[in-house]
């Protein structure tokens, strides 16, 4: 989810370059919802990477990306699987990365022309060059969302209201990675923090195997958290945007409050918030990556864990800061 929102720009950019032109987007169909919440988008051609055998997914993207005639395919995610996507468009250029930015560098031989990004910092910043080697304009990163009306966020304004809040927090302690998760307890003790400092309550957003690391949370906040409630995607855009502050470690949902312009605190251990996290200058990451000994591992193998080395009073400086006097 979190490299799809970081392309999100290069769709808008695309867009206002060449407002005629048709833009399709092959994602995977674990990630759809969030593709038809992007109105540049012309068509979402769904990659069936769960429900399909590698054999069918290829033959029937292919099947569908033939009856098309493309310009152009940009490979933003730097991948073989994307490469190959990208060469199974047709299209008569291959845009991609040279081969020291890409992920898996034997992409390159899929490519027919390469960009190289020089020495941006960010992710975002990086794809927008192969926007700007297409004429685009992307002196401003913009993230086209659309997002509808949601019951789950009135259903948060009407508990905050009910307990004289007129505004919250979201405190989002999962990740698909072990080792990107700051423990519940700590992220509980911030709860507390923010109610007694800030005078925030704090909404704990949840997916799919995060339930018990969410009431863990809840447990240990004294009151403090309670638990959003089920969530679609949109939902949680819709309530992620009226956040006062957002807490999370580096995660999809909190590439998606960057995405609205809530204002982030990012716990960061195993990946570079400088590369990965959020993208605005006056967002705060608490980050031990330089001192990390596993560097994009799922599972910290190290004596010592670099996120526990994160206490609850670096994130609620970092909160401090974000937030001002």
């Amino acid at each position: 989810m979190g490299d799809i929102v970081h392309a999100l720009p290069v769709a808008a950019a695309l867009r206002a370059r060449f407002s005629d032109a048709r833009i399709d987007w092959v994602v995977d169909e674990r990630h759809r919802e969030l593709l038809e919440l992007v109105p540049v988008v012309d068509r979402r051609i769904v990659l069936r990477t769960k429900s399909a055998s590698v054999w069918r997914r290829v033959t029937e993207l292919r099947g569908t990306l033939a009856r098309e005639s493309y310009d152009i395919a940009i490979d933003v995610q730097g991948l073989v699987k994307s490469a190959v996507v990208a060469r199974l468009s047709g299209a008569r250029r291959i845009l991609g990365f040279t081969a020291p930015h890409l992920r898996e560098r034997a992409a390159r031989l899929l490519y027919t022309e390469t960009r190289e990004p020089g020495e941006t910092a960010h992710v975002i910043e990086m794809n927008l060059t192969l926007a700007s080697s297409l004429g685009a304009d992307v002196s401003r990163i913009r993230f086209p969302l659309a997002v509808p009306a949601s019951a789950a966020l009135e259903a948060v304004r009407d508990r905050c209201g009910s307990r004289g809040d007129s505004s919250f927090a979201v405190l989002n302690p999962g990740a698909a990675w072990p080792n990107k998760r700051w423990p519940p307890d700590r992220f509980g003790a911030v709860a507390q923090w923010l109610r007694r400092e800030r005078g925030l309550g704090s909404v704990v957003t949840w997916g799919p195997g995060d339930e018990s690391m969410a009431a863990a949370l809840v447990e240990t906040s004294a009151g403090a958290a309670e638990l959003a409630p089920s969530t679609s995607l949109a939902d949680l855009i819709a309530i992620v945007r009226e956040a006062s502050v957002m807490v999370s470690g580096d995660t999809g949902p909190v590439h998606l409050a960057a995405a609205v312009g809530t204002p982030i605190v990012g716990i960061y251990g195993p990946t570079d918030a400088a590369r990965n996290g959020p993208w605005s200058k006056d967002d705060v990451s608490v980050s031990r990556f330089t001192v990390c000994d596993c560097h994009h591992k799922r599972r910290c193998g190290a004596a010592q864990w670099c996120l526990d080395d994160i206490s609850v009073d670096d994130v609620t400086a970092a909160i401090a800061r974000r937030l001002g006097p």
